[in-house]
């Protein structure tokens, strides 16, 4: 059976908690898109971890963890990551990497660089980890892929000098930055060559056996819907799908093998980055204490530090987001941080131009919202420790259950704190 797990928003979700936990009932992870520019954050027996390229299934003996053909791969990135968990106590994990998987090249993070210097204002609020000069390349058809890796020279470097030419070009009269060499360029990929052979193998091929075989599979997804490359807030978005139905492609399996889409909802919202975000707090005073009481140690990016936009519980954003990834289960996160509040606003449409609508709107029209609020109850008490969905406090409940009723999927999983044994079963 294969299960995917995925954001509904912007990120940012709490999915790395609900991701350990699925993990740990999982044969196999992968991750199937995106790159090193964000992370799950995860607390468990070894101590807490930001993960970024590894599939969480890395705490867990028996799980087998994959770097599907769809990931950006930053080898560097990866295997520092991999020799960072172990050094901090975890077994060596069981880590494949599909020969289909392109690299991250350190010339893609330049240009990352280089291009939000250029743009300045109006940069698109890159982490600059290489991701857009990477899947630009990947589409243009002139990345490198790790089969490649092992061609023979000749081929390796008259592709190099086809390339370069190409960057040369924007380097020398765009950016006016240091030039590329073949020389270097074939040094890096045999760097990379040593450093991930042992690791390569024919994952579709692999997946499609263990498929035959009956192992539990899992789907890691990055980011959420709302920075999907075509239906997120373009262009303020990721450049990979970070749908669940793209998971069948960036793993390399049969789309009608993923039976369960869990889609990660956050109890509030937050954002990393910059981007349509109607229902952010707008008074800094009020969105500082929920950031600094939120998730597991506040509210700031797993990848850059960087403090998080907070907001409200965004009803007409979610349910877009559960329809776009397929939802059949929605797990609630960090619905412990709001025990603090009187009372909570819930934003459940907006207003465009005076015309109200609780359907989610292109970018263009999006700007122009603003958010329609309806104000619950707190429950003011903390609900940690709890284990059974009948024992939270009324007002708790009900909250879950007018956000269930706005958004039209079910609420199955309820994170009443960080680690992977807080959770609530419901229904």
């Amino acid at each position: 059976m294969v299960t995917a797990i995925v954001g509904a928003n912007w990120g940012d979700e709490g999915k790395g908690k609900m991701t350990d936990m699925l993990a740990a009932e999982s044969d196999i992870v992968i991750r199937f898109q995106g790159g090193a520019n964000a992370g799950h954050t995860i607390v468990n027996k070894y101590g807490k971890f930001a993960l970024h390229t590894l599939p969480s299934g890395v705490f867990n003996d028996n799980t087998v963890n994959i770097i599907g053909n769809g990931v950006a791969l930053d080898i560097e990135k990866l295997l520092k990551e991999y020799n960072s968990v172990i050094a901090d106590g975890v077994p060596a994990p069981k880590l494949l990497v599909s020969d289909r998987a392109q690299m991250v090249m350190p010339y893609h993070v330049l240009f990352d660089e280089y291009e939000e210097e250029r743009l300045k204002g109006a940069s698109f609020g890159s982490t600059k980890s290489g991701i857009a000069p990477f899947y630009s390349d990947k589409y243009a058809k002139i990345g490198f892929q790790v089969s490649e890796l092992f061609d023979d020279k000749e081929s390796l470097c008259n592709k190099i000098e086809r390339v370069i030419a190409q960057k040369n070009v924007l380097l020398e009269h765009l950016y006016h930055k240091p030039l590329l060499t073949v020389e270097g360029v074939y040094e890096t990929l045999m760097k990379y060559k040593s450093m991930i052979e042992p690791y390569v193998c024919d994952v579709s091929a692999y997946l499609s056996q263990a498929l035959k075989d009956g192992k539990k599979i899992l789907l890691e997804g990055q980011l959420g819907t709302l920075k999907d490359t075509d239906h997120g807030i373009y262009p303020m978005v990721t450049s990979s799908s970070t749908l669940a139905a793209y998971g069948a492609i960036g793993a390399g399996i049969p789309p009608y093998e993923i039976k369960r889409v869990v889609v990660v909802c956050k109890a509030y919202s937050s954002a990393v980055g910059a981007g349509e975000f109607t229902s952010e707090i707008l008074d800094e005073a009020v969105a500082d204490e929920l950031r600094r009481r939120g998730g597991d140690g506040g509210e700031y990016g797993a990848t850059t530090g960087r403090p998080r936009r907070m907001g409200w519980f965004d009803c007409v954003a979610s349910k877009y987001g559960c329809r776009l990834q397929g939802a059949t289960d929605v797990a609630f996160s960090v619905l412990d941080v709001l025990g603090y509040l009187d009372e909570i606003p819930v934003c459940v449409g907006y207003d465009i131009d005076g015309e109200i609508t609780t359907d989610f709107p292109t970018t263009v029209k999006l700007k122009k919202a603003k958010p329609v609020y309806e104000t619950l109850p707190g429950w003011k008490s903390d609900i940690r420790g709890i284990k059974k969905y009948e024992d939270l406090p009324e007002n708790c409940r009900k909250y879950i259950e007018f956000i269930e009723k706005q958004i039209g999927f079910p609420i199955t999983m309820i994170s009443n704190g960080p680690s992977r044994d807080d959770i609530i079963y419901r229904g």
